[in-house]
């Protein structure tokens, strides 16, 4: 009986243990500021993260409208002082970003992160 019990607490704490190998890996965060050092450009709190889902909090600190855009998703337009939140999945690789409002990104509002 006591082998047995053994055996079977032996196998529960694999299976755990397997369970917790397989789970998701935790989302990334990166903080995105726009319009600051100046206004057409954007300040990001990483210049890499690991593959899979990252949430960017974009703010915009200066004084025109401003957005981002990354893999094919972008946040509203954001007025000055105003923040949202964008999801994305990324795949290793490198990973392009701009503001999509005109000549914003030709002047600088642009940039690649480095997915690993």
């Amino acid at each position: 009986m006591t082998r047995t019990r053994l055996t079977i607490g032996v196998a529960v704490a694999g299976l755990a243990l397997a369970a917790s190998a397989l789970a998701a890996p935790t989302a990334s965060t990166v903080t995105v500021t726009a319009g600051k050092p100046s206004e057409l450009k954007f300040t990001l709190s990483k210049t890499s993260v690991p593959a899979g889902s990252v949430t960017f909090t974009v703010t915009n600190k200066g004084k025109s409208t401003h957005d981002f855009k990354i893999a094919g998703k972008k946040t509203a337009v954001l007025r000055a002082g105003k923040t949202a939140k964008l999801t994305v999945t990324l795949k290793k690789g490198k990973a392009a970003y701009l503001c999509t409002l005109p000549g914003h990104a030709a002047a600088g509002m642009k940039g690649t992160l480095t997915v690993k």
